[in-house]
């Protein structure tokens, strides 16, 4: 792998959490919970959806000291709230 690869390589994730079903402030509240549960530099993946999570959630992450390494679309061809999003959180540690 060159090094060009491991940089724009998606990080392995260590656990799943699904949000999209959930409002704010509902979703960070489940996100910070779930992250406490993992280990220091643990990898979280969160599918989130809807205007609110998608700005407060990365937000509120960063706030509590932890990486958004990435937030996109699950499909590009939707890049709208409504549709759901891949947020991946680096736990800090």
């Amino acid at each position: 792998m060159t090094k060009a690869e491991e940089i724009t390589s998606p990080p392995e994730t260590t656990a799943l959490l699904d949000i999209t079903g959930d409002i704010c402030p509902m979703t960070f509240v489940k996100t910070k919970l779930f992250l406490e549960r993992l280990d220091p530099g643990a990898v979280l993946e969160v599918r989130l959806k809807g205007s609110e999570p998608l700005g407060n959630v990365p937000r509120s992450v960063v706030d509590h000291g932890h990486e958004v390494v990435s937030l996109a679309p699950e499909n590009p061809a939707e890049d709208a709230p409504e549709h759901p999003h891949r947020l991946i959180i680096r736990k800090a540690g």
